[in-house]
């Protein structure tokens, strides 16, 4: 399919997870393939930008190595941002993850968002041997370590958790230290970081009131370091599903909920090995799920986007979670066309 170059509001796709769904009977070689593809259809559809997400240590596969991913997608394409939605950063080495977005930013001419959160599994921290007390020290640690390794001089580290012999990293990133790094955050003082250090924040299914206040607190925080604060970019992410016929939201309940369920499961079980779904009492309830997603027509779902301009701002993006474990794949792709077709000229119109 060709579809039409896309003006106004930017527009992001993903969140590419690359789960691998109880009920889906393909293999993940399948999975994986398809997750490429969702991120060349998004550069072939117009879209702006792509995201990926991170866990680790989960049953059904949930992707722990987003670099890779955006890497492939990035040597099938030309144009379009790749995002990190988010990786978690207090786990990782910051020269390592320094050379690996480095390589990834070069594949792809310069088009990676280092997107980075704080990360909230215990799992995870426990598995990485990481003390959950030193996320936000480890994330500020990173950050300028990052910065330093892409820059011209020597990388020290930031002398409290990283500490390096003189190092010349290379090779470096495109566009060098000023690489863009976004931090994905709801509480105010992660968020709040954002708007000192990053250059853009990245909301994680939040209403317009929530964006509102978190955008308020970004560029307050951005101002009073003496930036910008309107050039630290804002974006958002919400589970979006648009149906032209009948019952949107009979089409999309299960996967939706399955993929709200399994953060919680997997707060929840440590070293499964199975993948389960969700009980019929497990929370959260088919009608939460509802309640926190846009779904309906083409126009309803427009309606609901328009609603984020403002908070948003004049370079901010909308990003359809679009892409969700379990959801038949020929309804994924006519959803996805649906969303390029329909909704974004409804939003722009």
């Amino acid at each position: 399919m060709t579809y039409g170059s896309v003006t106004g509001m930017k527009f992001g796709y993903g969140l590419l997870t690359a789960q691998h769904h109880p009920a889906d009977a393909r293999s993940m070689v399948d999975i994986y393939r398809e997750a490429v593809e969702y991120g060349v259809l998004s550069e072939r559809a117009g879209l702006d930008s792509v995201w990926t997400s991170e866990h680790h240590f989960v049953d059904d596969g949930y992707l722990p190595s987003q670099l890779p991913v955006l890497a492939a997608i990035a040597a099938r394409t030309e144009r379009i941002r790749l995002g990190t939605g988010v990786l978690l950063a207090p786990l990782f080495d910051p020269v390592h993850l320094a050379e690996d977005a480095a390589v990834t930013d070069l594949i792809s001419g310069g088009r990676l968002i280092l997107g980075l959160g704080l990360g909230w599994r215990d799992e995870e921290f426990e598995g990485f041997g990481i003390s959950t007390k030193q996320r936000a020290g480890r994330i500020e640690g990173i950050i300028s370590t990052l910065r330093q390794a892409w820059g011209d001089g020597l990388t020290t580290g930031d002398g409290r958790y990283f500490t390096y012999p003189d190092l010349n990293v290379t090779p470096k990133p495109a566009r060098g230290a000023a690489t863009p790094i976004w931090i994905g955050a709801g509480g105010e003082p992660a968020v709040r970081r954002a708007g000192r250090v990053a250059d853009g924040y990245l909301g994680s299914g939040a209403s317009v009131a929530a964006l509102a206040e978190r955008a308020g607190w970004v560029r307050d925080e951005a101002a009073k370091a003496g930036r910008d604060p309107h050039a630290v970019e804002v974006a958002v992410h919400r589970v979006t599903f648009a149906w032209r016929d009948g019952d949107a939201w009979a089409k999309v309940a299960d996967a939706a909920r399955y993929m709200s369920w399994k953060y919680a499961d997997m707060g929840l079980a440590r070293g499964s090995t199975t993948r389960n779904l969700p009980g019929p009492a497990d929370a959260p309830s088919p009608d939460e799920v509802r309640s926190r997603t846009i779904v309906g027509t083409p126009e309803q779902v427009a309606e609901e986007i328009r609603a984020y301009r403002e908070a948003l701002g004049e370079n901010g993006s909308f990003v359809f979670r679009g892409h969700l474990p379990g959801l038949d794949p020929a309804v994924q792709r006519e959803a996805f066309d649906i969303l390029v077709e329909a909704v974004i000229p409804l939003v722009n119109g």
